[in-house]
């Protein structure tokens, strides 16, 4: 997780930080193969080289970014999880909790899909 202590200290809410670190914590903890970088100014988590899913921060909420298939297959839990998406993210309101069986599905998906996947983003 030391790979995101300069993304979370930048975070200037303590709020914030405290479940961004809950986050990552809670996904290196459930996922202990993936690799943590931060590219692009965005935390990630990776698989044998291939991305899983990102993060980013915003005012208002968290961004989670499985890429578009992955949103595109989970688009009804999604919805069901009260979270606004566009085709590339998912928005988490820092008001409302994490909905943690959501993003295990998210993460799992992206493991098994791209298990054979060679490059970092599918093509």
């Amino acid at each position: 997780m030391e790979d995101f202590a300069a993304f979370i200290s930048k975070l200037e809410n303590p709020e914030h930080r405290a479940r961004m670190e809950e986050v990552f914590g809670w996904i290196a903890e459930r996922f202990p193969q993936l690799e943590t970088k931060v590219a692009w100014n965005q935390p990630m988590f990776t698989d044998h080289g291939t991305f899983i899913i990102g993060f980013s921060a915003a005012k208002q909420h968290m961004a989670v970014a499985p890429e578009k298939v992955t949103i595109a297959h989970f688009a009804e839990d999604i919805v069901k999880s009260s979270y606004d998406h566009t085709k590339e993210l998912v928005r988490i309101k820092w008001t409302q909790p994490v909905d943690y069986t959501l993003l295990e599905k998210l993460i799992e998906f992206n493991i098994w899909d791209k298990a054979e996947c060679t490059t970092f983003w599918r093509k």
